[in-house]
């Protein structure tokens, strides 16, 4: 008799290449979170309760010198509304018979990359499964509030003496993504690459590489939900 096994194992199982991406940015972050002046507490926090990758990063710079918390905070939104369009895009890839009873839940883990790693399962021919997204998020989740921990108890100094290590670790999250993402390219998303490429372009040389990049995620994931 052939067993199968557990869909939430499936998506744990997946999460894999992501929680090794994933581990070594949050390390990074602790350690930044720490050597800006915040508390392990503080810096556990900010990944528990946010949980917005690189954009941490950003916050932590805004927070550490003395912007308001209005404004960091608002930031942090603008720079992450892309995934608000990430479930309904993945909810459309997966078909019409594709349950979401439990949608509200699994949502919170929709990450980039987990977003990425569902659609390549669903590209290789995998059906839809929340149990799957489940364990997928939670994998991811997890490495990175660990990830945090493990950083903040080591120290604002523990990335001194490591100079290469520490310029590389910030690749390491786009790197991973740009992986997934050439995983499950086909002609069908080059139309979509097309505009977001279009619209970074446009909006980095008319207002700001910053700018540029928030329109052209913006703009792709528009680009991915309206496509037929």
């Amino acid at each position: 008799m052939t067993r199968t096994r557990p869909p939430f194992l499936d998506g744990l199982a997946a999460s894999l290449p992501i929680v090794m991406g994933y581990f070594p940015i949050a390390f990074s972050f602790g350690v930044a979170a720490t050597q800006a002046g915040f508390t392990g507490l503080e810096a556990f926090a900010l990944s528990l309760i946010i949980y917005a990758g690189a954009s941490q990063f950003l916050a932590l710079a805004l927070l550490s010198s003395g912007a308001p918390v209005l404004v960091a905070a608002f930031t942090l939104i603008a720079m992450n509304l892309r995934h608000v369009l990430y479930g309904p895009a993945l909810m459309r890839e997966a078909g019409e018979g594709a349950t979401r009873r439990h949608a509200w839940a699994w949502a919170w883990g929709l990450t980039d990359e987990v977003f990425g790693q569902a659609l390549g399962a669903l590209a290789r021919g995998q059906r839809f499964s929340e149990p799957y997204m489940f364990g997928l998020g939670l994998g991811a989740y997890a490495s990175w509030v660990s990830g945090t921990v493990v950083g903040a108890w080591a120290g604002g100094g523990a990335l001194e003496g490591w100079p290469a290590l520490n310029a590389g670790l910030g690749f390491m999250l786009p790197a991973l993504f740009l992986a997934l993402l050439l995983s499950i390219l086909n002609r069908r998303q080059l139309p979509v690459i097309a505009v977001a490429g279009v619209v970074t372009v446009i909006g980095t040389l008319m207002i700001s590489a910053t700018s540029g990049i928030l329109l052209g995620m913006l703009a792709g994931a528009v680009a991915g939900v309206a496509r037929k």
